[in-house]
């Protein structure tokens, strides 16, 4: 029986060219799903693609890791 591989070896450029990926896919299905509204189409499937992309991006977002310096004045951009 195969097993799920549980090492992952992406640099961070690799991680920003997915996050980027999913956000570029996020807005097509959310313009079609605008589309969908406005011709009376059933629209549930894309409401579910959407949600799912929105998910898997904020399930990246929260593995991130950001910097603050321990020592002097951190200064937020």
């Amino acid at each position: 029986m195969a097993a799920y591989n549980k090492t992952f070896e992406l640099t961070v450029e690799d991680l920003e060219l997915i996050e980027t990926a999913l956000y570029r896919k996020k807005a097509d299905l959310s313009q079609k799903r605008l589309e969908a509204v406005r011709a009376e189409d059933e629209a549930g499937d894309l409401d579910g693609q959407i949600r799912e992309i929105a998910g898997l991006l904020g399930r990246l977002h929260n593995q991130k890791i950001f910097f603050r310096p321990k020592s002097g004045v951190y200064v937020g951009g």
